[in-house]
């Protein structure tokens, strides 16, 4: 009897989901072990041993009676055991400033200001190839157009280049009631 192609690989699939199927179960019934450990320290280090476990598989020892913990294949020679470490004592620190510790706990009022808006006279001005302008400013900063929309403009005359939303800037004219999206290139 021949057995098509089919059929041939749902008898080879079958033992592979058995295996996966019995390991689910396995991590399952190590997860509800995790779980029944009174001792958040333990709870926790059998949670991490397990999740260490699930990228690579290995040995599985007891660290309190009762308690399942697993291990992971770097640490197999060393047993795990959870101990309850004493907390640091912080140490005084001779380096703070006298100023520092008199402001200590007290609300910074001051916040620095950000410039919202410049105002310059435009040096030069040149004209992409697509349409886009390249504005040189008297204070030496450099801005280009970004599109092709048309904005007259002529070297002399004061600009000033606002913040807008997301990080974007506007140039524009006192005597117009339009402005053109430009990126600081220099």
């Amino acid at each position: 009897m021949r057995l098509r192609h089919a059929q041939y690989l749902r008898w080879l699939m079958l033992p592979a989901l058995a295996i996966s199927l019995q390991a689910s179960a396995s991590v399952e019934q190590q997860l509800a072990q995790c779980a029944a450990i009174k001792d958040k320290l333990d709870r926790l280090v059998c949670y991490d041993e397990l999740a260490a476990q699930t990228i690579t598989p290995t040995v599985t020892k007891q660290a309190k009676p009762g308690a399942q913990v697993v291990t992971p294949a770097a640490s197999v020679t060393a047993p795990v055991t959870a101990k309850a470490t004493k907390p640091a004592t912080p140490e005084p620190t001779a380096a703070l400033s006298p100023a520092s510790e008199q402001n200590f706990g007290k609300v910074a009022r001051e916040t620095p200001q950000e410039i919202d808006r410049i105002s310059a006279k435009v040096a030069s001005i040149q004209k992409g190839l697509h349409g886009g302008l390249t504005i040189k400013l008297d204070n030496g900063q450099v801005w280009k157009q970004n599109g092709a929309d048309r904005f007259r403009l002529k070297v002399g005359e004061t600009v000033y280049i606002e913040k807008g939303t997301l990080g974007s800037f506007f140039l524009g004219k006192e005597s117009a009631n339009a402005t053109i999206r430009v990126k600081r290139i220099d």
